[in-house]
């Protein structure tokens, strides 16, 4: 019964923050500043996200390839075997 509540409990805290395009943020908007400088070029800053899209991607990656490479054992498939000369 309480193991339910605490993960019901942590589940809505890790998404209490707000879906954008970048990642997940704690304000919907983020906080961007445009400009272009002297030279004619375009400058945009923005706020850090909590989570960025790209890290999760990368992270799902890594881990389902380590995943493949443990249940495979594709690293000892990859090895060359070692030939041994016996005279």
């Amino acid at each position: 019964m309480y193991k339910n509540i605490i993960f019901l409990m942590i589940t809505l805290i890790f998404f209490s923050g707000c879906l954008n395009k970048r990642g997940i943020s704690s304000t919907y908007y983020n906080d961007c500043v445009e400009y272009y400088d002297a030279r004619g070029y375009y400058h945009k800053s923005c706020d850090e996200n909590l989570v960025e899209f790209e890290d999760i991607k990368e992270g799902t990656k890594k881990a389902y390839k380590a995943t493949k490479d443990y249940i495979t054992f594709s690293e000892e498939l990859d090895k060359e075997p070692e030939h041994k000369v016996v005279w």
